[in-house]
């Protein structure tokens, strides 16, 4: 499986980049499909709303064509699968993104909440946790929330 991912990675994301700061920014991109992944997926129900608006969101966040979003989406997924936690996915983030790139994320875990034009309350339960996780204040979570409403 890790090889895979770093095949997939170096063929098709990073060919120019050196090994550990490509591989860093392979493991941000999983984390956050990851996150994005695991909101389709908290209230029990898998909605086509909500899947369309995380592939969206991988596709312009990190600039990919439709096969290389098909293939994060694939990878995500089985990392999400194999997870036990959110830590290891916020660690990485923590690391390695500013405040504002952050409060995006939060964005879009909204986003993909809302899409379906419901809000579960596991939903919200999640997007939360995430936003400590990640240490973003509440005045954010709470502007993020009222962005991602004013674009559904």
């Amino acid at each position: 499986m890790l090889n895979q991912i770093k095949n997939f990675f170096r063929e098709n994301l990073a060919p120019s980049r050196a090994d550990t700061a490509a591989d860093t920014e392979h493991r941000l991109q999983l984390a956050v499909g990851a996150l994005l992944l695991e909101m389709t997926r908290v209230d029990g129900e898998i909605r086509p709303e909500q899947c369309d608006r995380v592939e969206a969101a991988i596709r312009q966040q990190f600039d990919l064509t439709d096969a290389e979003t098909a293939e994060l989406i694939r990878l995500a997924e089985a990392e999400r699968d194999d997870a036990t936690d959110y830590f290891q996915f916020t660690q990485l983030i923590n690391a390695d993104f500013t405040p504002r790139e952050k409060e995006a994320i939060i964005e879009q875990l909204w986003a993909v909440a809302l899409a379906d034009q419901e809000l579960h309350r596991y939903e919200e339960h999640l997007v939360r946790k995430i936003s400590e996780l990640l240490y973003v204040p509440h005045s954010a979570f709470i502007a993020a929330k009222h962005r991602a409403q004013g674009s559904a």
